[in-house]
């Protein structure tokens, strides 16, 4: 890989990772869209607990896996809010990165292995000498 693809991916990893372990803790706290949506017809306190009325939400269940390590996004075990958020968003890129980093590596196109339909290079330079030769 080209040296300058090496810092362009550097530089996009620097910039995932600023804005999943800085920027993610300035998100909004209020319910997105779906959240709201299924708030409907309840009443809620402060602290977003159903008080009264009737709405889909009351349906609600725990999530399976609402005990694992990055559940709510943050990380079970760091007392500080911002810092746990910042690592799970950091975290959560690298893993994505490497999966991602993975699977591009083993589809990558062996280098010097043409494929069904690609000229050789020996076909491609008779090519262009019968096109030459005909021009």
């Amino acid at each position: 890989m080209k040296n300058r693809s090496w810092a362009f991916l550097a530089g996009g990893l620097l910039v995932a990772l600023l804005l999943a372990g800085v920027v993610s803790n300035y998100a909004s706290s209020h319910p997105d869209g779906l959240d709201s949506s299924l708030l409907k017809g309840c009443t809620v306190d402060a602290d977003d607990n159903i008080v009264a009325g009737s709405c889909p939400a009351q349906q609600a269940k725990d999530h399976e896996l609402g005990d694992s390590p990055l559940a709510d996004y943050g990380v079970r075990g760091v007392e500080n809010s911002f810092l746990s958020t910042g690592l799970s968003g950091v975290l959560g890129v690298l893993v994505t990165f490497a999966i991602g980093g993975g699977l591009f590596w083993l589809l990558r196109r062996r280098g010097g292995t043409p494929t069904d339909g690609d000229p050789t290079p020996a076909d491609g330079d008779a090519t262009a000498t019968r096109a030459e030769a005909t021009n």
